[in-house]
Parts: C-alpha cells; structure tokens; sequence
C-alpha cells in the first residue's frame, strides 16, 4: 500500500481525536468519526465544537466540505481505507493499566474491518500491546497482518491548547508489526503530517511514548522535591530554576506545581512499571518520582494551613477558593487535575472549599471525583474574593487579573508564581 487512504475513520472523539480529524479533513481526505457518545457527535454533525481551544469554524468548514462524517454506528467502519484509535488508556484504583477502552473498541470495530485496511493504536500504553491486544482480535476474524490488514502503533503527541505545534507539526513516530504493514502506517501519516518517523517495530513506537512523559515525570518530580527543599531553607525555587537556565547547554528548566494533571504525565510512567514487573525489573526513579508528585497536594494543603495559622485561623471553617480547575493554563480539560485532590483535601479537612475556572464553568463527570459533578465556578468578583480567608492559585490561567487579584485577596497560596512582582495588600506565599 503505497498511496494514502481515501476515507479515514477516526475512532474516540476527544482532546486527540478531534484534532486529528479535523486535520485529516483539512487535508482534503473524507473523514468519519466515531464516538459512544452521541451528544459529541450530535454536535459535530451540527457543526460544533466542544473543546475550548477547537473552534466550531474548523469543524463547519470541514462539514461543509463534505469531508466530515461523525457517527456512533460502528458498521460505517466497513467504508474506511484506514482505521484510527484514540480511546482513554487510565490506570485503575491500583495504578495498574485498565485496557477496557481499548478492548471494546477493538472488538466494536474489528467486526467492521475490510481487507487491506490500515489499523492504527494511538493510545498510549506498554510496550507490546499492539502485539498482544490487536492482533489476537484481527487473525480471530481472518485477516493476516501484512497481508489482508496493515497493524501499527503510532502514539499520540497532542498537546492541548499549544499555539507553536498542533496535530499535524508535530513529527509522527510510527511503528508496524511488519514491514508492509509500516509502509501503510507512513502513507497513512504522511497524508496528512508535516514529518513522519518509522521505527523499527510496534514495540519501539509503544515505548517511545512512555520515555518521552517518564522523562517529563522523573524531573518534575526531581523539581517539585527540591521545591520543599529550598522552601524549608527560605530559598525561592523559581529564582534558583531561572538562574540555572541561563546555562546554555545540558539543563532543561521544569517548572514545579501543585502536583501533575493531565491525560499523559500522571499515567502513562505506571504503564511501563506494571509491564517491567512482568521482566523482573524494578523502575524505581519511576515510582518515586510519581510517589513525589502524588505527594504535591498534601504539601500544598500543608502549606496553607501554616499561612493561616500564622494570621490567627484554623483551616477548619475557613474559606478557600482555588484558582484554575483545568490541568494547564489556557484549556477547558480537567483530566486528571490536581486541583481535584485539593478539592478532596481541604473538604476533608472542614474547610468551605469553592472554585474559579473561566474556561470550566461547571464540572463534569470523573472516573475518581463524581462527587464534585455539576459543581460550578464561581463568579470573578471583589465581593466574594474578599471574603475568602485563602485563594490558591492552582492553574495559571491568563484570563485572571492578578492585580486585582492582588489587590483584592487576604491570602495567596501561590503554586505556580503566578504573583511574582506583583504588588497588593494580599499576603502570598509560595507553595
């Protein structure tokens, strides 16, 4: 298979997903889209988005264009040349991988395949889960890989809300079980790619991904630690990492927070230590690194606490707002956000906890934290942010005015130096 495929299904409608098919569609290629849930495909067969950073322009262009299909049947994968899976990989309560989204959408598709049909895995997971997922469920139904259907992993890259590289600028890695089946994958990508980058083997492309977020965990977790360190001997952190940047070669600045967020950072690392375990191999900068950034929130309740003791106030009674439900500055996704664990911890603690996100104005639905479903923001107002005993800046959206903020405020617990150079009559401290 030489030339790229005509019609394109893209299977999970998400923060990676919808981006993939819109850019599929921009490339001139039909693309359907598939999803269980039938409000988001309601709205993009409406000509909607919803994801905040996605406007519905892109989508009632590509609409228009007779380019875009969105569906919950999965018998229309029949009509698809290629075949791409972009369903949640989570961990379970025992940071052990849960498959579930995977599996059934492998077995709702599998069913639908054609022969000579590309089957791309973009979730990210262990290494050799194309091998042992994927191609039981193909062979199964008849179809040889290589032959009658092309198998390769090629891991997602998104990076939601970032203004530099979006889907298509960002070089592809991709993998396939065999070599025709590679060949398919690069047609596949460089439909639509600026870069594509073969690797040897489903394997390699599988654990790429995970390098690429261990790599990113492992020195959040070495910064978030020397975070307490130098807070312990009175040393801003943020003004040792800048100092350290300067250096123009071999240092990267990480920045510390109030713990990790987000679909990739907090999850994929416990995929490869759940697999190394199967080898016998203990990935033990993995664990405390996760162990470390697990610990942030803790750390950041703790340090709130000590603020208000120092002006007279029990945590318990007291009101906290936390700034930014949102994972990272600037997007509507809360997936694993560590402002939940905050949310939990300072309403444990007795506090009347309550929430600021411009780009979340109401919560939806958590795998861990149903609790706080259908909670909604509160209004920006000097009324109510004075009345607050502690504001925690969890997100560092840039939608907040600081200076009022600043001006406003009683207490700042300020995780993310959000109010460096600032002036006001609040009191901040760093946590």
């Amino acid at each position: 298979m030489n030339t790229p495929p005509s019609t394109i299904a893209i299977v999970g409608l998400g923060y990676v997903g919808l981006p993939l098919l819109l850019a599929y569609a921009r490339a001139g290629h039909r693309v359907i889209g598939f999803d269980i849930d039938p409000a988001k495909t309601a709205q993009l067969s409406a000509g909607r988005s919803y994801i905040k950073h996605i406007s519905s322009d892109q989508v009632a262009v590509a609409l228009a264009g007779g380019k875009l299909e969105a569906t919950t049947d999965f018998s229309r994968i029949a009509d698809a040349d290629a075949v791409i899976l972009c369903v949640p990989t989570p961990l379970d309560r025992h940071f052990e991988p849960d498959l579930s989204y995977v599996r059934d959408t492998l077995d709702a598709v599998v069913p639908h395949l054609q022969s000579g049909t590309t089957l791309s895995l973009e979730s990210t997971t262990y290494p050799g889960t194309t091998e042992e997922e994927v191609v039981p469920r193909v062979t199964a139904r008849g179809l040889l890989p290589g032959e009658s259907v092309f198998v390769v992993y090629s891991p997602e890259r998104e990076d939601p809300g970032n203004p530099i590289f979006s889907a298509t600028n960002i070089p592809k890695v991709v993998g396939g079980l065999t070599p025709a089946c590679l060949q398919a994958g690069v047609a596949l990508y460089q439909a639509a790619f600026d870069t594509v980058v073969p690797v040897s083997s489903c394997k390699v492309a599988e654990l790429s991904k995970l390098l690429e977020n261990i790599y990113r965990s492992v020195n959040i977790g070495l910064v978030n630690e020397l975070k307490i360190v130098a807070d312990a001997m009175d040393i801003d952190i943020w003004e040792v990492i800048r100092a350290a940047a300067t250096k123009p070669f071999g240092f990267t600045a990480f920045y510390p927070g109030p713990g990790l967020g987000g679909h990739c950072i907090p999850i994929d690392p416990f995929y490869l230590t759940w697999k190394a375990r199967e080898f016998g191999v203990t990935t033990r900068f993995i664990e405390l690194a996760g162990q470390v950034n697990r610990a942030m929130p803790e750390y950041v309740v703790h340090r709130t606490m000590m603020a208000l003791n120092t002006l007279g106030k029990a945590l318990k009674g007291s009101r906290i707002l936390l700034l930014g439900l949102a994972y990272k500055a600037d997007v509507d996704d809360m997936r694993e956000s560590p402002t939940f664990e905050l949310l939990d911890r300072f309403a444990a603690l007795g506090a009347d906890v309550a929430y600021y996100d411009p780009h979340v104005p109401e919560i939806g639905p958590t795998r861990e934290h149903a609790k706080w479903q259908g909670v909604r923001s509160v209004p920006w107002s000097e009324a109510l942010i004075r009345q607050q005993d502690a504001v925690v800046i969890a997100t560092h959206h840039h939608a907040y005015d600081l200076n009022q903020l600043a001006a406003w405020a009683n207490l700042i617990i300020d995780t993310r130096n959000a109010m460096a150079g600032l002036q006001g009559a609040a009191t901040v401290v760093k946590a």
